[in-house]
């Protein structure tokens, strides 16, 4: 079983930055490809982010390209979602999941999911 264990959520002020982390537990990290969704009220949840096991490859919907990065450390069985330039449509609960192989980039692929953070971006 995988456990991911998500954290780094808040309040911010619109234009500001916020660092989420994901620490995987229970298998090997370096086999699943890793991803961020959000999820707004009364929205779908959405792939934000995604990235290859090896960290050489990412994926980044449309809405966040030039202002958030993710990140991979697998000596520590963490991801990383660095948000720069935060919108209040930024707002939503951030989830980390994981997909094993190699399908960061489907959002259909992913078999595990953490808790939820929440990021609210004020105007």
């Amino acid at each position: 079983q995988v456990q991911l264990v998500e954290s780094g959520g808040g309040l911010v002020q619109a234009g500001g930055s916020l660092r989420l982390s994901c620490t995987v537990s229970g298998r090997t990290f370096s086999d699943y490809g890793m991803g961020w969704f959000r999820q707004a009220p009364g929205k779908e949840r959405e792939l934000v982010a995604g990235i290859s096991w090896s960290g050489g490859n990412t994926y980044r919907a449309d809405s966040v390209k030039g202002r958030f990065t993710i990140s991979r450390d697998n000596a520590k069985s963490t991801v990383y979602l660095q948000m720069n330039s935060l919108k209040p449509e930024d707002t939503a609960v951030y989830y980390c999941a994981a997909a094993y192989g190699s399908y960061y980039y489907r959002a259909n692929r992913y078999d595990y999911w953490g808790q939820g953070t929440q990021v609210t971006v004020s105007s």
